[in-house]
């Protein structure tokens, strides 16, 4: 889900928390009706229904997590900032509260702590989408102050001005799109969701497309004598084509490597999981293959057990090339959380290896 979380950056985005803790339907009764007086706008109701829980169950990062939005939407923001802040403390694994304590940061023009805070989120799921996108935006900005640093101290360098002239269209044109408000949490009745939150700008509108003009009516042709045609010839009914044999051991092959990926992972066996990933793969950010491997081994091995599911299984195959997009419910320990993930596959000789690893729709 794409919401705009910002007025000055470049679509700031908030991810959803999904089944942050496996949970009763009582939890999630509680998650359900706080998040109701959140939508309705009883923010005072809220908090103290959240503080309420929170008494009998201090440890609950989701309830933490819709508090520290709640916080953030009633103006409370060092409070939002120290709720959140604790969460990453207790629970260093999950980057969502990062995210969020960036955004509250930028928000206060503290940039150097936003770009910290979402770099940890990046640290700690190299596949976080949102915190890569929003790590691009603090850059802008801080290029920004910058090339404005720069012009204060020789205003006669030709080389700044259209940098920052380059900087402010870009938050410009970022600033005239149309923003949606953000959520606070979505109820479920097994697994809540919440969604991080900052103060949305009004709604702007899309620009509508120009009417085309409407071409006057043609005047009809005067017909002296009929003209029969001769009939051309019948073109040949064409099925449709279908898949082919090989297409389908494709499809199977693809999903045995998906299935072998999780297993391994779920095993902890760090040996077969590294080796699901082709020598290409896209490693986050500017990471080498070696620190990533050794990150995701020491990760891996942290852990007293590893859970990995894979639902909703879809495999498209184009050539040597393919792609498996799924839902993912990954359990560790006392922490669950599931969220859609995408594959990037290539064909090496007889396997097919991962190339890319995206988490997100």
């Amino acid at each position: 889900m794409k919401q705009v979380i910002s007025q000055f950056m470049l679509s700031w985005r908030q991810i959803a928390i999904v089944a942050l803790l496996s949970c009763s339907s009582a939890q999630a009764d509680e998650y359900a009706d706080v998040s109701q007086l959140v939508r309705a706008g009883k923010s005072s109701e809220a908090l103290n229904r959240a503080d309420q829980y929170l008494a009998t169950q201090p440890k609950d990062p989701q309830m933490r997590f819709i508090k520290g939005v709640i916080l953030r939407d009633t103006g409370k923001t060092n409070e939002a900032i120290a709720t959140f802040t604790k969460l990453t403390e207790d629970y260093p694994e999950l980057p969502e509260p990062y995210n969020n304590l960036a955004v509250l940061y930028a928000g206060q023009s503290q940039f150097d702590k936003a770009r910290n805070a979402l770099e940890m989120a990046i640290r700690t799921n190299p596949s976080y989408s949102t915190a890569h996108e929003n790590l691009g935006d603090i850059y802008a900005k801080l290029a920004s102050q910058a090339y404005n640093k720069a012009l204060q101290l020789d205003n006669t360098n030709q080389a700044v001005p259209p940098k920052l002239a380059l900087i402010r269209e870009i938050f410009s044109t970022s600033l005239a799109k149309a923003p949606r408000p953000a959520a606070t949490a979505t109820g479920n009745t097994t697994a809540p969701t919440t969604v991080a939150s900052a103060k949305p700008p009004a709604s702007v509108a899309p620009t509508p497309l120009p009417t085309p003009p409407v071409a006057a009516p043609a005047p009809k042709p005067v017909v002296t004598a009929p003209v029969v045609p001769t009939p051309a010839p019948t073109p040949p009914v064409v099925s449709p084509p279908t898949a082919t044999t090989a297409d389908g051991a494709a499809v199977a092959n693809v999903e045995a490597a998906v299935a072998a990926w999780a297993r391994a992972w779920s095993a902890r066996d760090v040996k077969a999981y590294l080796a699901s990933y082709g020598k290409d793969f896209d490693t986050p950010g500017s990471m080498s293959r070696k620190a990533w491997e050794e990150e995701r081994q020491q990760r891996i091995a942290s852990k007293a057990s590893i859970t990995v599911k894979v639902d909703k299984l879809s495999v498209s195959i184009n050539g040597t090339h393919a792609v498996a997009k799924f839902l993912q419910d990954y359990k560790a320990g006392g922490l669950a959380v599931s969220s859609h993930k995408t594959l990037d596959f290539t064909k090496v000789g007889d396997h097919w290896q991962i190339v890319k690893e995206t988490v997100g729709n």
